[in-house]
């Protein structure tokens, strides 16, 4: 086994890094363009579940009593029990001896988020010109699925499996975009005028969530029936109120549904928030444990919330979530030698995976970028 488990003290938010990401980009983002409609190939996935995940006992992904080991994916060999689709997995614990270390991401393409999709398909997300690449973890192969644009910025990414899109939020270019999750076009462009930076996305029946970091609000792309996307002016804000107070260095950061609501980090604080979807009222999330300043993006599966350093340490914290999201207790760390400044990451076949950002790197423009394995048992 390559984890390591770790105590590390939480270090600030940095000035610097913050100007980076903040930094507008080479040119103006294109003109926003009305969207395509596409027909929806199944039911939106459930809040805090994403669909297409179930135990190996029949019970749902999102269930109450959480990701006690025994995950697949419907169908394929050996994860889990045959389905329409195939996939590819294995048992917690059981070891994945054929999987790479690390995933190599095109040179220079700057990389933060990272989505999965069916099997052990994932998207990662480039900040140098907005491209998208699509790969397999368990063969470490990738391909260039949207191309960059001059102006473009890919910052959070996540894909709809049931309607077959990806969503990208798009940074200091205030833009979130969907693109077509097999032949990457793009299906619909919307700009939202006053964004910071446009962050982190999630994606529930009703919509497409995306946290800015320097606007106490987010950003809202409303689903009609089937998934149907809004035209071109659609979407909207919503302010954030209660308990998450926005202050210096990077705010709102990552997202993830879970049990109606939405669990959003505040980076620059350490806080867990519990954010109404509807109202945009906020409540901290009571957690128990270690300090989680400089937290990015989350993982979540069940009740394990993977909380990424992506600020501060190569390393994520292991936060386990109350039934109804009000409370949490910090058990545990992992990490791996190869991680270089995560972001963020995906659970597939019995791992976590990382992204690393690199962000101390001299030059980035000509710096290798991968995607690391970090085993959990």
């Amino acid at each position: 086994m390559r984890r390591t488990v770790r105590s590390a003290a939480p270090a600030a938010v940095t000035t610097a890094l913050t100007a980076l990401l903040l930094a507008p980009p080479a040119s103006a983002a294109a003109a926003p363009a009305g969207p395509a409609e596409r027909p929806a190939s199944g039911p939106a996935a459930a809040d805090g579940d994403r669909g297409g995940w179930q135990r190996w006992d029949g019970s749902p992904g999102g269930s109450p009593d959480g990701d006690r080991g025994g995950w697949g994916r419907w169908g394929g060999s050996p994860g889990g029990p045959p389905g329409e689709r195939g996939g590819w997995g294995c048992w917690w614990g059981g070891g994945c001896p054929d999987l790479p270390e690390t995933v190599p991401l095109p040179t220079g393409s700057l990389p933060e988020g990272i989505t999965e999709g069916w099997g052990t398909t994932f998207y990662a997300g480039s900040r140098a010109d907005g491209s998208v690449v699509r790969g397999d973890l368990r063969t470490g192969a990738s391909s260039e699925l949207v191309p960059g644009v001059p102006g473009r910025v890919a910052v959070g990414v996540r894909y709809d499996r049931w309607n077959d899109r990806l969503w990208v939020a798009g940074g200091a270019t205030g833009a979130v975009t969907a693109y077509d999750g097999t032949t990457g076009a793009e299906l619909g462009r919307w700009v939202v005028p006053g964004s910071g930076f446009l962050n982190d996305v999630e994606v529930t029946r009703e919509g497409v969530f995306v946290t800015d970091s320097a606007v106490q609000r987010l950003v809202v792309v409303p689903l009609g029936a089937d998934g149907a996307l809004p035209a071109a002016d659609g979407a909207r804000t919503l302010p954030i109120t209660g308990d998450l107070v926005y202050g210096e260095g990077f705010n709102a950061n990552g997202v993830r549904a879970y049990r109606g609501a939405l669990v959003v980090t505040q980076s620059s604080t350490g806080d867990l928030f519990r954010v109404d979807p509807v109202t945009g009222v906020s409540d901290r999330i009571e957690v128990a444990g270690r300090d989680l300043t400089a937290g990015d993006g989350l993982v979540l599966r069940g009740r394990t919330l993977h909380v990424v350093y992506g600020f501060s340490t190569d390393s994520a914290a292991v936060v386990r979530l109350s039934p109804d999201g009000r409370s949490g207790e910090v058990v545990g760390e992992v990490s791996d030698p190869d991680l270089d400044r995560p972001t963020t990451g995906v659970l597939a076949a019995g791992a976590l995976w990382l992204v690393n950002g690199r962000f101390a790197v001299a030059d980035p423009a000509a710096a290798e970028y991968q995607v690391v394995r970090v085993d959990l048992r």
